[in-house]
Parts: C-alpha cells; sequence; structure tokens
C-alpha cells in the first residue's frame, strides 16, 4: 500500500502546530463553542439517529484503522489493543452514545477532557494531512471530547463529586490488568511498564514505579477541577425549585 493509506509518512510527516494541526484545534474549539451556544435550541431536536450514527461512524473508523495496521504490517500485540487511555475513551464514548448510560458519561468525562484534548493539543502522531491516520486520530479523538460535552450542554447529564470517586475505583480496578498485560505482551500501555522516551512531565514525577502513583494524584487533582467546573451548581437548582409547583 502506498500514498493516503500507506505505512510510510515520508510524505506526510505531522509537525505539531502546522496549519493542519491547528485547523483542527480551530475545528475543536468551533464545536465547543457551537455546542455551549446552540445547547438549548439543540435541546428542542430528537438526535438519536444522530447519536446512533456517530457510534457506529467511531466503530467503521476504528476497525479501519486496525485493518490498515494489519495490511501495512505495523499491528503489533505490544502497541496495538486498545489499551491507551484515550483507546479507553473511545470505547467508552461509543457506549455512551448507544446506551446513555450516566456512570459511563461520568467517567468519559473526565478521562477524554483530560485525556484526549493533551492528546490533540500535543499529539503523538506521524502521519499529517491528507494521510488516513490523520483523519483517524483527529476524528475520533474530536468525537471523545464532543460527546461529554454534547451530553453535559445538551442532554443534562452533569458530574458529582461521587463522578471523581468512580473514575479513582474504574483506574484502580483498570492498571493491574493493563500492567500484567504490559508483562505479557512486553508493552508499555498507559506508561505503567516504563517512561516514555521521549521527554515528558513524568520526568518531574519521580522515578519508576512512583511516577505512576503521581500521575493518579494528578489525574483526579485535575478531575476535581473538571467537576467544580461542570458539576450542577446550586443556583440552578434554586431556579428550578422556584418554577415547581406546590403541591
Amino acid at each position: 500500500m502506498s500514498g493516503i493509506f500507506g505505512r510510510s509518512y515520508q510524505n506526510y510527516d505531522f509537525e505539531m502546530f502546522s496549519i493542519s494541526h491547528l485547523v483542527m484545534i480551530g475545528i475543536l474549539l468551533l464545536v465547543s463553542v457551537c455546542l455551549f451556544l446552540f445547547r438549548n435550541k439543540m435541546k428542542n431536536t430528537q438526535w438519536r439517529r444522530t447519536e446512533i450514527g456517530v457510534a457506529i461512524s467511531l466503530i467503521i473508523i476504528e476497525v479501519s484503522y486496525h485493518f490498515w495496521m494489519l495490511l501495512t504490517g505495523s499491528w503489533n500485540v505490544s502497541h496495538a489493543i486498545p489499551l491507551e487511555l484515550c483507546s479507553i475513551s473511545l470505547i467508552l464514548t461509543v457506549i455512551l452514545l448507544l446506551t446513555k448510560k450516566k456512570i459511563i458519561y461520568e467517567i468519559l468525562l473526565f478521562t477524554a477532557l483530560l485525556g484526549a484534548t493533551q492528546a490533540f493539543i500535543t499529539p503523538s502522531l506521524n502521519y499529517d494531512f491528507p494521510h488516513f491516520r490523520f483523519f483517524h486520530f483527529f476524528y475520533t479523538h474530536l468525537m471523545e471530547i464532543s460527546v461529554p460535552l454534547y451530553f453535559t450542554w445538551v442532554k443534562g447529564y452533569r458530574p458529582t463529586i461521587w463522578s471523581v470517586f468512580k473514575l479513582f475505583i474504574f483506574l484502580n480496578v483498570l492498571m493491574p490488568i493493563i500492567m500484567l498485560i504490559n508483562k505479557l505482551v512486553d508493552g508499555n500501555y498507559m506508561f505503567l511498564s516504563h517512561k516514555p522516551d521521549t521527554a515528558s512531565l513524568m520526568d518531574v514525577l519521580g522515578p519508576y514505579p512512583w511516577y505512576i502513583f503521581s500521575l493518579e494524584g494528578l489525574l483526579i487533582g485535575l478531575s476535581l477541577i473538571v467537576w467544580l467546573i461542570f458539576r450542577e451548581k446550586s443556583v440552578n437548582k434554586t431556579k428550578v425549585a422556584r418554577h415547581l409547583p406546590i403541591q
């Protein structure tokens, strides 16, 4: 295979904050702003078919990505299993769109806004526009961020302080499983085996394995900030209470 579906990125070498990258960041900001500004109008529209359509499109493009890796000989059990935080967020995004379960939203809101947003701004990506991998990366991450925002502003879902606790439980159930898989396949999913080879935030978080606990603490701390921003404000509850009919 060659061209936009080829394995070589010689003609598609991605550069951070290039025009194509800035365009994608601009699209993310535009979608987020539109979801917020038009949230009240969107509440009066039935979006179920769109929700299911987006879920199906995410499944198709993710399956296509794995087929592409197989066809180009780049699929390997040590790095291609969907066990990275963004891959897990993608699975949660599809489940949320199909089931509308609140508990899925509570976990996705944090993993997506903290993980996918960071990946969107500082992507670990080799392929630039118009390569297939470029579209796969930015479309999946765009949806991972947009879907929980849509469920917050349009569908009325809100995190509670218990949502942060659920995230903590989710991560601590997930981590030992991924650490075991890392040992079995000689992988480094979620950087639980060692720090990345390139410079990163983990360099200041201590040696292995202590940086893992530092990362978890940082994630929980940032999740509390996300909760403070997106929680249901007490003033809104007061307004609702005022408009409730007297029994």
